[in-house]
């Protein structure tokens, strides 16, 4: 197992813990879940701003009409491919290690990242198998721990799910243990919104097939 690696937080973001990576069930139809509710824009992580700079083709071409992922069986076993191939390719080392500063957000190129290294690597990967860059959407969460972690979520037709380093299953959002910060709009990547309680999505109901 990994041991569990800890940073101070830097402009709304923290350094990732290193779990051991749990293994995927078998790929088939994933179930309905809830769409986490989105509130007002809010604060951009200094990491995606730096990251913009150093790579503009990742954050353009600007506004979009949201879009979401039709969720079969084919989607499903992409997504899940390309999770469990990023968590297995990249080494885990925290950003002071690695560029040494507290938080860079970075595409692993040289196979070594932390948390955003490995959401930014995913979203790139499925965007360029055809993937509306609008369905991936970096995200900012607090662990049990209530320190910060970045992952990708995932919208789709079915509802939101979530890639994550720390563990190889696409699961649920609301199925974390993770508390929801703030993540991208789904119309702009360089336009954060805030993310509701988990409770406020269920009370909207499950979307629609």
């Amino acid at each position: 197992m990994f041991r569990i690696l800890r940073l101070a937080t830097s402009a709304g973001m923290a350094a990732c813990g290193w779990l051991m990576i749990q293994p995927a069930p078998a790929t088939g139809h994933a179930p309905i879940v809830s769409a986490a509710a989105v509130g007002s824009a809010t604060s951009v992580p200094w990491g995606w701003v730096d990251f913009c700079r150093r790579y503009a083709g990742e954050c353009g071409p600007g506004a979009l009409p949201a879009q979401d992922i039709t969720l079969d069986a084919k989607a499903l076993a992409d997504i899940t491919r390309i999770d469990i191939w990023v968590n297995a390719h990249v080494e885990p080392v925290t950003d002071m290690d690695h560029w040494g500063v507290v938080d860079r957000w970075d595409l692993p190129s040289d196979g070594k990242g932390d948390c955003e290294d490995y959401a930014l690597f995913k979203r790139k990967m499925l965007v360029q198998m055809g993937y509306p860059r609008q369905a991936l959407l970096m995200t900012v969460v607090h662990d049990g721990a209530d320190e910060g972690h970045a992952i990708l979520t995932v919208k789709t037709d079915h509802g939101d799910f979530v890639l994550d380093n720390l563990n190889d299953t696409v699961r649920p959002w609301t199925e974390t243990g993770y508390a929801f910060v703030k993540r991208q709009s789904q119309e702009d990547p360089n336009v954060w919104v805030k993310i509701l309680p988990a409770t406020m999505a269920s009370a909207a109901g499950n979307p629609a097939m």
